[in-house]
């Protein structure tokens, strides 16, 4: 008898224990307009709950997330949670007219999801048009209740939210450039948690403060929610440890900068282990653009500001003087290229994943500018960008989710290419010059996986209409990072670099300037899912693809049938 109350309880303490660390986290997301006062002027913007940023959300491994969404704005909105793996919940991804057509002004739509295999730092934002500017926040999923980190636990956990700021509705900064068919105006200021710091013009008391005390050490959650530049971020007379990238743990990485580009997310432990003072935390541009070709203007204009806050210590004088940091140049690419490729991942650690070794599909694909067709257009021509010679157009009276779970055709087609249609000299600028690379289609062309295939694809730059860095962001995987090097990627001695040991896991790769990148992943989730650069000042202009993931053989394996609130077009 006294064993059989012992087996109860041992089974009662495990149910309790499950239950408790799978909880229903429900959140209510109110979108509508907010008059804020940056740098010098008010500006009524796009925000959800009245705050910017928004507000984080945290949950724990295995947790249902539930968000209801009412969008009392004057825009269509749709809200992503970027780099949840969504599995089997691909209608909550969120990407206009892929997954979803957008939630009307007025509307009210409830995303449902659950967070699984994956910890760390993710977020969210708003994925229509340049609404995200505003429309976003963090998203922490810490590891179930009685599990630790793999890294010493810190004193405290602080998101840092990196973004930019217009003075300007950034709605109408996207239609004035989608008009016009140029690259939009560049921002007025960056941002570190909503503030820009006392650089900007009326700004001395809008800055960011981080209260520290000597001898702890505090995790810090970075995230780049900026629209269109990648960033250096620093913190004077500091080292940081990097321990995850996009919710992926890694081998322990000592820097004292950390560069992300837009969509990336850096988790770093800091050490209050300096003087007893202040010091400014700082962040600038990385801005990759090389020289312009031939009979091209120069590179466009990029925000070459710098925004900062401040790290103090308990018991710092408030007379002294922060110390600032001395950051890279904007061009810096040697920097840049040796932190994202100096980062491996925690090989056995918590939700790794070894390196697929079969490969079922291996693509080459070129990324890169160029121009479209536009008869109202000033010179006939816009600024265009393309993925394999394609750029991408959205559908615009179904969502591609929608058309693969119904069988509906012609709302996308199924032949986006392996490989390039024309092989040329990649990364040789000469080439921007030639009419038939520099002229891109439109098309709603995709990629269809078979469930579990496994995917390689080798990401090539392109130096039509310049060269620069691009951040490639994939929905609903991540994928290792086996190798990324600068020129044309060599197919004989390239592969001969690649890590298939303990690669960092990522869900947004900055493929280098002027250079490749290679990635590895097993689409095991079905669906559509948007394969895009995370620049904003590219994606509008067609820099994009998808892949669409065919069902499994069972109906745990399959896409379920959408939820009853699902917008309409």
């Amino acid at each position: 008898m006294l064993r059989l109350l012992f087996l109860l309880t041992c089974a009662l303490a495990l149910l309790a224990s499950s239950v408790a660390s799978a909880a229903i986290v429900e959140h209510s997301f109110y979108v509508k307009n907010l008059t804020v006062r940056r740098l010098c002027s008010e500006q009524v913007v796009t925000a959800v709950n009245g705050s910017l940023p928004g507000p984080t959300l945290r949950v724990r491994v295995g947790d249902t997330l539930i968000v209801h969404v009412f969008n009392k704005s004057p825009y269509n909105l749709t809200i992503h949670w970027h780099g949840v793996f969504q599995l089997l919940s691909a209608w909550a991804d969120g990407p206009s007219m892929v997954t979803q057509c957008p939630i009307p002004p007025g509307g009210k739509y409830t995303y449902k999801f659950e967070l699984l295999q994956q910890e760390g730092t993710l977020w969210w934002h708003a994925h229509v048009s340049f609404l995200r500017a505003t429309v976003y926040g963090a998203l922490v999923i810490r590891p179930r209740s009685g599990h630790p980190y793999p890294f010493p636990k810190p004193h405290r956990e602080v998101p840092i939210l990196l973004g930019e700021w217009w003075n300007a509705n950034v709605v109408d900064v996207e239609n004035q450039a989608e008009a016009s068919g140029a690259p939009p105006n560049i921002s007025d200021a960056y941002t570190i948690n909503g503030l820009p710091g006392d650089l900007y013009n009326c700004s001395q008391n809008r800055m960011y403060k981080l209260k520290v005390q000597k001898g702890k050490t505090y995790l810090l959650r970075i995230i780049n929610a900026a629209l269109n530049n990648q960033l250096f971020f620093k913190i004077a007379n500091h080292n940081m440890t990097v321990v995850a990238v996009d919710a992926g743990y890694t081998v322990p990485y000592v820097t004292d900068v950390v560069v992300t580009g837009p969509g990336q997310t850096v988790d770093v432990l800091l050490a209050a282990d300096q003087e007893v003072g202040s010091y400014f935390m700082a962040a600038n541009a990385y801005a990759s653009a090389g020289p312009a070709p031939p009979a091209f203007p120069a590179p466009p204009p990029f925000d070459n500001t710098t925004t900062r806050g401040i790290v103090v210590y308990d018991g710092a004088p408030t007379s002294a003087t922060p110390i600032m940091p001395l950051m890279p140049a904007f061009n810096d690419t040697p920097t840049a290229h040796k932190f994202f490729t100096s980062i491996t991942g925690l090989a056995g650690g918590p939700h790794w994943v070894p390196v697929p070794r079969q490969i079922d599909e291996h693509m080459f694909v070129t990324v890169g500018l160029g121009l479209s067709i536009c008869p109202t257009c000033l010179n006939g021509t816009r600024f265009s960008a393309s993925m394999n010679n394609f750029s991408f157009a959205r559908p615009s009276s179904l969502s591609m989710l929608q058309a693969f779970f119904f069988n509906v055709s012609e709302i996308y087609t199924p032949d986006f290419p392996d490989n390039p249609p024309v092989k040329f000299d990649y990364t040789n600028i000469i080439n921007a010059v030639n009419p038939s690379l520099l002229i891109t289609p439109k098309s709603t062309s995709v990629k269809v996986l078979k469930y579990n295939a496994t995917v390689e694809m080798v990401l090539q730059n392109t130096a039509i209409l310049g060269v620069e860095n691009h951040p490639m962001h994939l929905h609903g995987f991540n994928f290792h990072v086996l190798a990324q090097g600068f020129g044309n990627y060599d197919p004989v001695n390239d592969p001969k670099k690649f890590n298939l040991i303990n690669p960092q896991s990522r869900n947004t790769i900055n493929v280098p300037v002027g250079g490749w990148g290679v990635i590895r992943f097993t689409a095991n989730n079905p669906g559509v899912w948007f394969f895009h650069c995370h620049l904003d000042v590219h994606l509008p202009f067609g820099l994009a693809t998808a892949f669409v993931v065919e069902n499994g053989p069972t109906s745990e394996s399959s896409l379920p049938p959408p939820p009853v609130d699902l917008p309409q077009c």
